[in-house]
């Protein structure tokens, strides 16, 4: 069951993100991940309804660690697909299951997953160098949301400490609104296309990744999250259009292998 939630996860994050990657001639990457954040916390705060009394310091100290990770991971990744393929876009909580890795015969896998990167390197003629490195950024953070999100979910019951790390996440990204044009979050459409993105790439993937990590190591979440690339690379190529070179193929299926 709990495999069965990651994947569930997988699918829609991705589908979510291609929709999203859709909407960026309309609105900034940072608007619209503000956006979904914003819509995505409304709905987990009317579903979880958390209890906020008798928490201890751990308890806030973790959720806003986990709210933090959260937001950075979302922005960092928007920024990322607004410039490179989706599916060069996702890898990275690799890094998670690389950690957690106790026989030295998964460091050849590890090497397999480094095989990939090289690859995708040899091309990075066809890459903007800025959207790697913000991908590199959303990868870091992405461990932090794996290993906070587990944590969060042994310390709050349901889906109290997502509800809450989400509203944390949407405060964080509001002073950044400031730079960015702000008529956009006044359209309907707009707005409606952010909830659905806010549902498909929020509520619904960060609640069964929440139930999953009750029940899975950090680093088996990890090796299953490696799918990642893989689904958005066929989300990339179904919503959006993008096709990735036979490299870029190669690359992605050696860390999905990995």
């Amino acid at each position: 069951t709990a495999i069965g939630l990651v994947l569930v996860g997988i699918a829609s994050v991705q589908f979510g993100a291609g929709v999203a990657k859709n909407l960026f001639d309309e609105i900034s990457p940072t608007a619209l991940v503000w956006l979904r954040l914003a819509t995505s916390s409304l709905v987990l705060l009317a579903i979880a309804r958390p209890r906020l009394a008798g928490r201890d310091r751990t308890d806030w100290l973790t959720v806003l660690g986990f709210g933090l990770s959260l937001g950075l991971m979302n922005w960092a990744i928007y920024q990322s697909f607004s410039r490179i393929p989706i599916g060069i876009a996702v890898i990275g909580p690799l890094a998670v299951a690389v950690f957690g890795s106790r026989r030295p015969r998964d460091f050849i896998w590890v090497g397999l997953a480094g095989v990939g990167v090289l690859l995708l390197g040899a091309e990075r003629a066809d890459l903007d160098p800025v959207g790697v490195a913000f991908a590199i950024v959303a990868g870091a953070s992405w461990a932090g949301y794996i290993l906070l999100s587990a944590h969060t979910g042994r310390r709050w019951e349901g889906l109290d400490g997502l509800a809450v790390a989400s509203v944390v996440a949407a405060l964080l990204l509001t002073p950044a609104l400031v730079d960015v044009d702000r008529h956009p979050l006044a359209d309907p459409r707009i707005v409606l296309l952010a909830a659905l993105v806010g549902l498909l790439s929020s509520v619904i993937p960060y609640s069964c990744e929440m139930v999953a990590l009750r029940r899975l190591r950090p680093s088996l979440f990890g090796v299953l999250m490696s799918l990642e690339p893989a689904a958005a690379a066929l989300a990339g190529l179904l919503i959006v259009g993008e096709h990735l070179t036979v490299v870029q193929w190669t690359a992605v299926g050696c860390v999905v292998v990995a």
